[in-house]
């Protein structure tokens, strides 16, 4: 499989896809590169927002694992305890989520934009040589 992407993408690079009138990719003049500081910085604050979560969680089983021992008058507050916690719990995963969903979003929209057709075409002559020798690569 490894093989056959290799294959593919370098007959999609040998034409003259994605280049601009000078013949380059744009990589170099900086066109081709999208580059956005919010983005590392929206991880490190996930990676946070995790330990966060992590943190609660890890409270929420000690306080679970303490309910044997907890006095019959203190039970309802511990129980509070709990619910609050599974509410803030449930709170930043719900946001984790949409979160995911808007990145998801983006990426399609992303994709949508994205033209395949060199790549469709030199898979599809790649499958045909593949069919017409019998051996993989070929």
């Amino acid at each position: 499989m490894v093989a056959t992407l290799a294959f593919v993408l370098s007959r999609a690079a040998k034409g003259d896809y994605g280049r601009n009138d000078r013949g380059s990719s744009g990589a170099e003049d900086g066109g081709g590169i999208v580059y956005s500081p919010e983005s590392m910085e929206d991880r490190g604050k996930q990676k946070d927002d995790l330990g966060g979560l992590e943190e609660k969680v890890d409270e929420l089983e000690k306080l679970t694992d303490s309910l044997d021992e907890v006095p019959e008058e203190e039970l309802v507050g511990t129980l509070g305890e709990a619910v609050e916690l599974l509410a803030e719990i449930n709170a930043r995963i719900e946001a984790r989520l949409d979160t995911a969903g808007d990145e998801s979003r983006e990426i399609g929209a992303l994709l949508g934009q994205v033209d395949f057709g060199p790549f469709d075409e030199a898979m599809e002559d790649h499958e045909h040589r593949e069919r017409t020798t019998g051996e993989p690569g070929a």
